[in-house]
């Protein structure tokens, strides 16, 4: 049995990285079904728990384990013993590029040349590059990209980064996000959710996502964010949309590091009697899935609330805070669904979503297609591991 080790931020924190790892063990198990999977993580019960239909093993990074997160004995130890590393997400990139509590890069450029020299493959699989800014991060990141066998992005923006570092764009080959094959949970699940989460039943869903790094990768220049005139800004959107379309509202929490700036916004929104609350606190990513699939549009920050939306059919117009979401939206061909954070208004805001929503039907039926072409990307990923699992009796 072919051993396979997975590195990403599996912690259960983020809906989103747990889609990653959902997609990535259903697209390779699928494929290659007698094969067992490492998986790093701070969270070894969430991994045990969320992923037991699967052949896992996690890998703990504790300080009882010898590992500061990332960065300690368990990970060169998982890397060794496999036969074939998958590195996913986005975890490659500069900022705070020296701490392994919040940084994976720079331990990656020390760890994953070793396995290159114990003669095993080494995958950039379904990932997302930068954003890299400094010359530290650019060696690094180079030197994870020279020991890779083969180079699987999902963002175009991935493509330019490379093209920076002087490093060949032909060896690398398009894929797409692991999280777009997520399998959503039944529709009375997400039914449940919005009536606990104080949602109200009557009239057309609409979800919203904000994003606690208003200032993170904004840089060059850009005006910082204050985070009261954004929770403020957002709350106004909302109460405008509620009352000028007679919508109800969900915010939908990914992360819960948002939980706090979410609150904030929604203490400032007039008709919280058509505005609630769901979260992956208490509720997993294919939760969050069937929430979004109930919904006829959303309005995101963090990525992969853009990119559970685009799984189950669900039209996304996303806020560009970060690179990766331009990179996403992008990829699906959404870029008039796009609102840059400079541009940052209520009016704006609400021109956007009321033109959204107005044409809804038609960005679904557009969508689809998209979204079909897009997981068929990240499913077609692991057919490439082919040539490194020929035992693992592919089907």
């Amino acid at each position: 049995m072919k051993r396979i080790g997975v590195i990403g931020n599996f912690s259960g924190r983020n809906a989103g990285d747990a889609a990653i790892l959902g997609g990535l063990l259903e697209d390779v198990t699928d494929l290659f079904p007698n094969v067992v999977f490492d998986v790093p993580t701070i969270n070894p019960g969430f991994v045990a728990r969320t992923y037991r239909d699967y052949r896992v093993n996690p890998v703990g990074l504790l300080p009882w384990n010898l590992s500061i997160k990332i960065f300690g004995l368990p990970i060169v130890r998982s890397v060794l013993r496999s036969d074939l590393v998958l590195l996913t997400d986005a975890i490659l990139f500069d900022l705070n590029l020296f701490n392994p509590l919040f940084n994976y890069l720079s331990t990656m450029a020390l760890v994953l040349p070793l396995a290159r020299r114990a003669g095993i493959p080494i995958i950039l699989y379904n990932v997302s590059l930068g954003p890299v800014k400094s010359t530290a991060g650019a060696w690094c990141l180079k030197r994870v990209l020279d020991v890779s066998s083969a180079i699987i992005v999902r963002d175009a923006e991935s493509l330019e980064l490379m093209d920076r570092l002087g490093f060949p764009r032909d060896r690398a080959q398009m894929g797409a996000d692991c999280a777009l094959n997520v399998r959503p949970s039944p529709r009375h699940t997400a039914l449940a959710m919005l009536k606990e989460g104080g949602v109200p039943e009557d009239g057309p869903l609409m979800t919203i996502n904000v994003n606690s790094y208003l200032n993170v990768f904004l840089g060059g220049g850009a005006r910082t964010v204050d985070v009261s005139d954004f929770a403020s800004c957002i709350a106004r959107t909302v109460d405008r949309l509620v009352d000028d379309l007679g919508l109800r509202m969900s915010f939908v929490v990914t992360q819960p590091m948002d939980l706090k700036l979410t609150r904030e916004v929604m203490a400032r929104i007039r008709r919280r009697d058509r505005v609630g609350m769901v979260s992956n606190v208490r509720h997993s990513y294919r939760d969050l899935a069937a929430v979004f699939a109930a919904a006829e549009l959303h309005l995101g920050m963090r990525t992969h609330s853009l990119i559970l939306p685009t799984a189950v059919g669900t039209p996304a117009i996303g806020i560009i805070a970060t690179p990766k979401n331009r990179g996403f939206m992008r990829s699906i061909d959404q870029d008039d669904l796009m609102i840059e954070f400079p541009d940052l208004t209520t009016d704006h805001l609400v021109e956007v979503v009321e033109k959204a929503w107005k044409d809804r039907a038609v960005l679904r039926e557009r969508l689809a297609p998209i979204a079909a072409r897009e997981k068929g990307k990240a499913r077609r990923s692991a057919r490439s591991l082919t040539p490194h699992l020929a035992d693992g009796r592919p089907r």
